[in-house]
């Protein structure tokens, strides 16, 4: 699906829409995680809209582990251009990281870099046996060899244009900010 203009923004905007999207994404995840133990896996969504898909289909999988939330604001190699948000908060993963299977949830991915700064912090916190990473869209334009092992839909913006998930309730898709 290509978005070139706002008009196709409801498309991905509409309801049954982002629920299929995450039902995608729901079907790949538990195909996934089938083949570890339940207890090795978790889950980590990055903050802000990576965590709300996260909740989302942390509610419909069989995880044990407590859902992980990264906060990457100090683990960007941009911070010092853009500056830090005000109100930063910490991440919170769950102990002991080491040999389990990570699955990392998204919103968008772009450049790669978000994901690089996660993976940064994940491994602060210990050496995992797997890193899955799940994306509710990719969009292309990387600038780092970074690519998503599930992915809800891929898109393809005009050079200059946005897409952000705002939320936590409803989610919606929308260009530039919320």
């Amino acid at each position: 699906m290509t978005i070139t203009s706002e008009t196709n923004l409801p498309e991905l905007n509409n309801p049954v829409t982002l629920e299929r999207l995450l039902d995608t994404m729901y079907q790949a995840i538990k195909t996934k995680i089938q083949a570890f133990d339940k207890d090795d896996v978790v889950m980590i969504g990055i903050h802000t809209g990576g965590f709300w898909i996260a909740e989302k289909l942390y509610e419909k999988l069989d995880i044990t582990t407590p859902l992980g939330s990264l906060n990457i604001s100090f683990y960007r190699d941009d911070f010092t251009k853009i500056g830090l948000h005000p109100e930063v908060k910490p991440s919170q993963l769950p102990m002991g990281l080491d040999d389990k299977h990570i699955i990392l949830v998204d919103d968008v991915l772009f450049t790669g870099r978000t994901v690089r700064a996660a993976l940064n912090e994940i491994f602060d916190y210990g050496r995992p046996a797997s890193v899955t990473l799940a994306v509710l869209l990719d969009r292309g334009g990387r600038e780092l060899p970074v690519y998503a092992d599930i992915v809800g839909q891929k898109v393809t913006l005009e050079a200059g244009q946005q897409i952000k998930l705002c939320g936590p309730e409803p989610l919606k898709l929308v260009q530039n900010k919320c």
